[in-house]
């Protein structure tokens, strides 16, 4: 009785403020909701939380991370669709890959020959707090994994054929990206690397640590940032993926926002509209459910119904241009168009939403959450962002008038959440708006100016 009339739940309980407010709601009955302090809030971040990061190979890792150097044709790379400007994603639905030129929503599809032939199937995914400790599994299908299937510490599309030596889950996902034909590596006949990763990822490899050998500069780099290099031709793959990941896991740490601020003891730091968006998200809105813990993430797949649009990403054998999501990694039927549930830290930063972009704002987000067969039904083109590809037009939206799948898209929704009224949802939105970190728009290292290659910064 004692703990129930003080709000004591596993994590940490609300502060005096909202526990004044409940103890009033006891006492009134049913006329006022129960707030904060009954709510099962999720523990602060701390600095413990994530992994141990190394500042030179960090240093290291932000030129690499905006060099160019790593892409088949040296016209992209991780920061292009990945970018400071853009709170480390790309602000788009479906990006644009190799052969595209500018970022973001100013980015164009390329000319002539080097024009590009499909949009990115998925949307990028924010890196923010990617090194926080209990992050096993990435990518929207969940594809790589924390595992010692194979004797490398993951199980990723690589097999066996995956280094050892890896450091993070975030080395093993810088791994995938420079061997992706449409993403990094370009088209079969352009370069190299695309040629080698046909007959496997790991063919690729090489090709790109042989390029970073011999740009002057890099061999001083890595010598002064890992112990057991001395010269360039030391210089491997996998120490290229580490210093990648050590810098992503400590330029997009970020839990400082006003919401932190509430979860150390300052009750002020979210007013009421903002309190009772926090509320109804770990109370009657259900939104917790899925948005769990420290990262607001169950780390779990979810079929949500969003809009099918673009090229998909489904079996060669396929005649639909779907998503199948997470089937596609486990053979599993009822893994059908299930997709990883994202983290919601400074996601206001991160538009449009969902795994393929279908959600321009927060807002339509959580009304598609409430109601997704309804808002599948009301989805409109023009809510995707999408740069102009001419010759593309007639493919993206091919499945918009299929009624046999959006029959079986509808058939597999797995969320089934409450009704919200429209102050619900807008108090939901704002305090979605309180995980913005008060510092995320001032990152410790930055895009920088110039790299070792010589080649352009996006």
């Amino acid at each position: 009785m004692i703990n129930f009339l003080f709000g004591v739940r596993r994590g940490r309980t609300a502060p005096r403020r909202q526990l004044h407010k409940f103890l009033l709601a006891g006492l009134l009955g049913p006329f006022i909701s129960l707030p904060a302090a009954a709510l099962e809030l999720p523990d602060p971040l701390t600095e413990a939380d994530f992994i141990a990061v190394d500042r030179k190979q960090a240093e290291l890792g932000r030129l690499l991370f905006y060099d160019k150097i790593l892409s088949g044709n040296r016209n992209i790379s991780c920061g292009t669709c990945h970018h400071h400007d853009l709170g480390g994603a790309d602000g788009l639905s479906l990006g644009i890959g190799e052969g595209g030129e500018g970022i973001g929503p100013d980015r164009t599809p390329g000319y002539d020959d080097m024009q590009i032939h499909a949009r990115i199937p998925r949307s990028a995914p924010p890196i923010w707090n990617l090194g926080h400790k209990s992050v096993t599994m990435v990518f929207h299908d969940g594809r790589l994994s924390v595992s010692d299937i194979y004797g490398n510490g993951f199980d990723s599309p690589a097999g066996a054929h995956l280094p050892k030596g890896l450091n993070s889950i975030l080395a093993a996902q810088a791994m995938f990206p420079i061997t992706s034909h449409d993403e990094m590596a370009g088209g079969v006949g352009e370069n190299e690397i695309a040629d080698a990763v046909v007959d496997g990822l790991h063919k690729g490899w090489p090709l790109i640590e042989a390029r970073v050998r011999v740009v002057p500069g890099y061999g001083r780099l890595f010598a002064e940032a890992f112990a057991h290099i001395e010269t360039a031709e030391d210089i491997t793959i996998v120490d290229i993926a580490n210093a990648i990941a050590a810098f992503e896991a400590s330029e997009w740490r970020n839990h400082d926002s006003d919401f932190d601020a509430y979860l150390a003891g300052e009750p002020d730091a979210l007013n009421d509209r903002e309190t009772r968006g926090m509320e109804l998200f770990f109370g009657a809105a259900e939104c917790s459910s899925c948005h769990s813990g420290p990262l607001f993430t169950d780390q779990s797949f979810h079929a949500l119904a969003l809009p099918e649009f673009g090229p998909g990403k489904t079996r060669g054998w396929d005649p639909l241009p779907r998503d199948i999501g997470r089937m596609l990694k486990t053979d599993d039927l009822n893994d059908l168009y299930r997709f990883r549930t994202p983290s919601l830290r400074n996601v206001a930063l991160t538009a449009p939403y969902g795994h393929n972009g279908a959600m321009p704002t927060l807002e339509a987000m959580i009304r598609h959450h409430v109601d997704p067969l309804g808002s599948l039904d009301r989805w409109t083109p023009d809510m995707a962002r999408l740069p102009d590809v001419p010759w593309l037009q007639d493919a993206d939206f091919a499945l918009q008038g299929d009624s046999d799948e959006l029959a079986r898209l509808a058939a597999r929704v797995d969320i089934d959440l409450p009704p919200l009224s429209e102050r619900d949802i807008s108090d939901i939105v704002a305090f979605l708006n309180c995980l913005t970190g008060r510092s995320a728009e001032a990152r410790p290292l930055g895009r920088p100016d110039a790299v070792p290659s010589g080649l352009p910064v996006d």
